[in-house]
């Protein structure tokens, strides 16, 4: 099984899945395509021959089958490992997983547009500038402390439903949004955001994107080098 995946620094849908295959101990094989959306380039060649949305993250099977999206992979991966937990065991939890996974697919679009993901950057000033002023970006901020601290209340930690799941995996991107850009969160959304951090595979994921060192300037909307 391959996983195409974009560059690990700014790809946060990439980390969804690779964290999730990483966590689980799933073997896979991880392909790297640089974003460069050019003519003739290796995205534009590769990509383009494997998924009709030309996005990653995408799963080729060796036969050829390809599964895109992160929540088609979760669950094609759910289906294909039932010895893991991928999903919550108790019915009750499972769902709202499932539930949790589908708002952060769709929501929290303020949050993604003026917070983009780019692990290898800091921006406190402009994350302070930001919660000053744009009362959607702390209504995202204050809906996931809500989800979060239900979900933490009702498992008694340290991950969502207790065991990392793919909850966790899907807000692995959303941890590091909010520690480079300096949101202020509850201490206990504070605790889980470090909790997933620290995961062992987040953290390979976090080292590796450090060791990219690239620079693409339409992922920078803050940045102009380096």
């Amino acid at each position: 099984m391959k996983l195409y995946i974009g560059n690990k620094n700014y790809s946060s849908w990439s980390m969804r899945s690779g964290v999730l295959l990483a966590a689980f101990g799933i073997p896979f094989e991880e392909v790297k395509l640089r974003f460069d959306f050019s003519a003739g380039s290796e995205w534009t060649r590769v990509i383009a021959g494997i998924t009709p949305t030309k996005r990653v993250p995408v799963i080729v099977e060796a036969d050829g089958f390809t599964v895109w999206d992160t929540l088609a992979i979760t669950e094609y991966v759910a289906d294909r490992h039932p010895d893991h937990a991928i999903w919550p065991r108790a019915a009750k939890a499972r769902a709202r997983a499932r539930s949790l996974c589908a708002e952060m697919h769709a929501g929290f679009g303020r949050l993604r547009n003026v917070c983009p993901m780019n692990i290898e950057a800091f921006f406190p000033e402009i994350g302070a500038k930001f919660w000053a002023e744009d009362e959607a970006l702390r209504a995202d901020v204050a809906r996931l402390e809500a989800a979060w601290s239900e979900s933490l209340a009702a498992s008694g930690g340290p991950f969502l439903f207790g065991e990392f799941s793919a909850a966790d995996a899907y807000f692995s991107p959303v941890a590091v949004r909010l520690s480079r850009f300096g949101l202020p969160v509850s201490d206990a959304a504070a605790a889980y955001r470090d909790a997933l951090l620290a995961h062992p595979a987040v953290e390979d994921w976090i080292a590796e994107a450090l060791r990219e060192r690239d620079f693409v300037p339409e992922d920078e909307p803050y940045r102009t080098e380096r």
